[in-house]
């Protein structure tokens, strides 16, 4: 049965779901960078955060750093690809993390999605939001829902037709509506940023 059989149970999502194509979910190599890569793309459009990661790499001629080419760059090298000093900060803050704790992709991909959450917001700058999206993005976990998205939240209140007036209450309608999503709650958020998007 596919993710979309099984989401369009939701009769409102299922009128979303209508007219777009099936979403495919990656997995990517480099979990460590990628954090990286997500810190300095928050707050940021798609557009400016691609340029940035590419002088990002542009450090390291082109080429994927490791954690300890990242521990070992200088903060204000950092600084100068656009960086302010507190992304600086928190990049270095992943990579000596990584190094002390001997993160491997393979290490991580054995954890369940709260222990990664646990483990990972551990580092300052890094916060759930970010390592939900590294979930969805780089793990390819199929069952992560990002109540704290701002671009879920819009594409539910429309859909649902929820109050917005009190940001607890809100969430915790939107918890309850994801539960029955599960196990394809990723897909869910795809769909919804699709929709928001296509707004």
């Amino acid at each position: 049965m596919s993710y979309i059989e099984h989401l369009s149970k939701d009769k409102k999502l299922a009128k979303i779901l209508k007219g777009q194509a099936v979403l495919p979910l990656k997995k990517r190599k480099n979990i460590c960078l990628r954090l990286c890569a997500s810190i300095m793309s928050q707050q940021l459009s798609t557009k400016v955060a691609k340029v940035i990661f590419q002088r990002f790499l542009d450090l390291y001629n082109g080429e994927e750093p490791t954690p300890k080419q990242i521990a070992d760059t200088p903060f204000d090298q950092l600084r100068s690809i656009g960086l302010s000093n507190a992304k600086t900060q928190y990049v270095l803050n992943v990579a000596a993390f990584a190094l002390a704790n001997v993160l491997s992709d393979k290490k991580i991909r054995s954890m369940n999605n709260e222990s990664i959450i646990e483990l990972l917001t551990q580092i300052k700058g890094v916060g759930k939001w970010t390592v939900e999206m590294l979930l969805m993005f780089t793990i390819g976990r199929e069952d992560v829902f990002a109540v704290d998205d701002y671009g879920i939240q819009v594409a539910m209140i429309k859909i649902y037709k929820l109050e917005e007036l009190d940001k607890k209450a809100l969430k915790t309608k939107m918890l309850h509506i994801s539960e029955k999503w599960a196990p394809y709650r990723t897909y869910a958020c795809l769909h919804l940023w699709q929709f928001k998007d296509g707004e």
